[in-house]
């Protein structure tokens, strides 16, 4: 911060222990010299604080991989839905709460087993053993679970869609129904590739949904209420953010409506290698949902764009497959102290003042700039 020297005139004319007299000449330089630091103020060894991000202290079950967040109001719980684990549920996604502000969360399982799950999607996406990167928005009291079936290296994947009337499982009308497919991908046929679902309810009301991974980089379609599914099925997709040259590695986008704007949320470069991994987040922003989405260079997103929000720092390896819900950032990370394990992270994002977000903490910046 900056501090103004505050100095009575007087001070600046005394001795340290009686008046004595200065000549007028001096002293009417050591006025104008008080005013001046007056009106500027003095920079003292106390910096301005930077803009920062605030970190979570978490505990309890953080084995979470591609978080979808969902902030609770007031008193009520936090949910995290992420990756599923093929040796746990048949592959379904997980989900995990929090009873005291995201903090402290517990697993709850998985959201279908054995008897529940979706067998479409086994004839459509052979050799599918987990469902990956779900996301949950609310809309008329129901709540709609994306999700992703895939398989490493394939772009022969579908979105799904379950929904709920409620996410506490201890509530009797708790029950997921299966709702189908919402897209899919081919290979052959498509320069895209259909998964890690990011769903944003416009200013207008309208659901819009961005996914894709390297294939085509990500895109954006607009979806219709109530079924939550494509509002034009056989409109094609429109890219929004792709990398410039092969891999073209960019997915998990997200979609934040923040003070008039738009922002576009995506993970760069290689997840999933433990301590090697080089994921990090970019971030644009638009007026319009359809975009473009530039970064704060005015560089386009779907020209190899994107402002860094985060990369990897100290133990935290490769932040990314992030969401967003009332004013946090929740990701993934490979922790360097468990031996690249991956782990949940929940973090209050903050703002410059021109608009950008800031996901990185205090103590990160301080390290970062040295």
């Amino acid at each position: 911060m900056y501090y103004r020297a505050v100095v009575h005139p007087a001070a600046l004319l005394e001795g340290p222990s009686r008046p004595r007299r200065v000549p007028v000449a001096v002293s009417a330089v050591a006025l104008l010299v008080v005013a001046a630091l007056a009106v500027v103020g003095v920079r003292w060894a106390t910096a301005e604080p930077a803009v920062a991000a605030t970190a979570l202290d978490l505990s309890g079950d953080l084995h979470t991989h591609d978080p979808a967040l969902v902030v609770g109001d007031p008193g009520q719980p936090w949910y995290v839905f992420s990756t599923g684990d093929v040796h746990v549920g048949f592959g379904a996604p997980q989900v995990r709460r929090s009873t005291d502000g995201g903090r402290t969360w517990e697993n709850l399982g998985t959201v279908w087993d054995a008897k529940t799950r979706p067998t479409w999607v086994y004839d459509e996406v052979k050799g599918v053993q987990n469902f990956w990167a779900p996301d949950v928005v609310q809309h008329d009291g129901t709540w709609y679970l994306y999700y992703a079936a895939s398989t490493f290296g394939s772009n022969t994947s579908a979105i799904g869609l379950m929904t709920n009337t409620t996410l506490d499982p201890d509530d009797p009308a708790y029950h997921w129904v299966d709702r189908g497919e919402v897209i899919r991908s081919t290979p052959g046929e498509d320069d895209f590739n259909a998964i890690d679902p990011g769903v944003i309810i416009d200013r207008d009301g309208t659901p819009w949904m961005a996914f894709g991974s390297f294939w085509g980089g990500v895109q954006l379609v607009e979806l219709a209420w109530p079924d939550g599914k494509p509002a034009h099925p056989d409109a094609e997709p429109v890219t929004v953010a792709r990398r410039t040259g092969p891999p073209d590695a960019i997915e998990a986008p997200y979609l934040v409506a923040h003070g008039g704007w738009y922002y576009l949320f995506v993970s760069r470069d290689l997840c999933c290698r433990g301590t090697d991994s080089t994921y990090n987040i970019a971030v644009g922003r638009s007026r319009s949902i359809a975009g473009p989405y530039l970064d704060d260079q005015g560089r386009d997103l779907a020209r190899d764009g994107g402002r860094v929000v985060l990369m990897s720092q100290g133990d935290m390896v490769g932040p990314g497959g992030q969401s967003y819900s009332n004013g946090y950032l929740a990701f993934h990370y490979y922790d360097a102290t468990r031996g690249g394990a991956f782990r949940l992270a929940v973090r209050r994002l903050a703002w410059t003042e021109d608009g950008w977000p800031v996901a990185w903490t205090a103590e990160e910046l301080s390290a970062r700039t040295g």
